[in-house]
């Protein structure tokens, strides 16, 4: 659970970091992320998630 609570807190930490390095283009990339359908983002959710379940079970294996 130590694991989790830390890869979370490490999401927070990159995307707090990309809202203050860059906020125009943070702005810009969610208007276009907007007009996306939602079957597309679902797609790229997906493989996502599948990319990150092979990286952490590469790294924890």
């Amino acid at each position: 659970m130590s694991d989790f609570l830390a890869a979370i807190g490490l999401v927070f930490v990159i995307e707090g970091f990309l809202w203050a390095a860059m906020p125009r283009s943070m702005k810009r990339m969610m208007l276009e992320i907007a007009t996306i359908p939602g079957s597309n983002l679902r797609i790229g959710g997906i493989v996502a998630m599948i990319f990150g379940v092979v990286v952490v079970w590469m790294i924890r294996g």
